[in-house]
């Protein structure tokens, strides 16, 4: 067989060394390029999906971040609200970008953790996406109509021994937070109470406070006011600590059910295979963002508390509670149509 060959010097080359050589040299560009595009990251405008409306609490932290975000970055941030499909058409929107940080998540911990058990998703919440920090978390309150003959959680679930399924509570649909935070809440305390699904919690409030729904699993910020003037009775936060906005209020853990937690969280992912250094890049930004007294101060105001998580915590919280939530919807049946 006769080898191709060529003359370098004057001695005898074979010719594929050449191109072995100019792959290597083609290979070397490309990756020079790709760490200056990341060392000089960003170099256009970053766009925050949130799959929810203007006013919802991943639109507020969208927009409270993005501007401080901006300033450090030196390039605008932009919030889309891409809506639909409770929230699985903004997840897949980004599940499916290029991964070179400007298509970013603002996602609610619904989209992540509890509809991969609620609806046939096209897109994976670990696999598709590059955990970058937890932005905020968020308390609910169980509210009761004053005319309840309940003062605290203990008498409450007295109250709902003695009577099985003749106590109800308020949802904002199937597989909504307050439905899964009141699922648990049954499952923890062994007591039935019945379900009365609304069309969102905006929608369920003039029958909580007319008293002809018992009970609701509510934001803290969606009836604060109406809890201050003694128009519902606050028992219990379904967080880990106390809510600042309601100091007196025990958690439902200190209420006599250890191990009982339903917080609402936001925080922001990129695409997967987005570059490490972009993603640390980021992640510095955010935490410094969130670490500053002004953001703080603004998502204290609407009971959303600044996290700063690092990428590893943050993804250790997802793979958590993925089963936790899986678990639960199946054990209590929930489905949505």
């Amino acid at each position: 067989m006769n080898n191709a060959r060529s003359f370098v010097a004057g001695i005898m080359v074979p010719a594929f060394t050449f191109i072995v050589a100019g792959a290597a040299a083609d290979v070397s560009f490309a990756q020079d390029k790709a760490k200056d595009a990341q060392s000089n990251y960003p170099e256009k405008p970053i766009h925050f999906i949130v799959g929810f409306p203007p006013g919802s609490a991943p639109d507020i932290a969208a927009r409270l971040l993005g501007p401080s975000l901006a300033v450090h970055l030196g390039q605008p941030v932009l919030v889309e609200n891409v809506l639909g499909a409770a929230g699985n058409i903004a997840a897949d929107r980004v599940a499916k970008a290029d991964p070179d940080g400007y298509t970013l998540f603002l996602a609610a911990n619904a989209q992540i953790t509890v509809n991969p058990s609620l609806y046939k998703l096209p897109y994976d919440p670990v696999r598709d996406f590059a955990p970058i920090s937890q932005v905020y978390v968020s308390s609910s309150v169980l509210v009761v109509n004053p005319s309840v003959p309940a003062k605290t959680l203990q008498e409450l679930v007295a109250l709902a021994r003695a009577q099985p399924g003749g106590l109800t509570y308020a949802t904002g649909g199937a597989g909504s937070a307050p439905h899964i935070a009141g699922e648990l809440f049954k499952s923890v305390a062994s007591v039935d109470i019945r379900t009365v699904p609304y069309k969102g919690t905006v929608l369920a409030m003039p029958d909580l406070l007319a008293g002809r729904v018992t009970m609701a699993f509510n934001p803290i910020v969606a009836v604060l006011s109406v809890v201050r003037d003694g128009k519902l009775r606050a028992l219990a936060v379904t967080s880990v600590k106390r809510s600042p906005l309601l100091p007196e209020v025990p958690t439902i853990a200190e209420a006599g059910f250890p191990g009982y937690e339903a917080t609402l969280w936001g925080g922001l992912l990129a695409p997967a295979g987005t570059a490490p250094a972009v993603i640390r890049k980021l992640h510095l930004e955010t935490s410094n963002a969130l670490a500053r007294a002004d953001v703080r101060g603004k998502l204290a105001a609407v009971a959303l508390d600044a996290v700063g998580n690092s990428p590893d915590e943050f993804a250790a919280i997802i793979k958590s509670e993925i089963p936790k939530w899986a678990k639960l919807i199946k054990d209590s049946g929930i489905t949505v149509h």
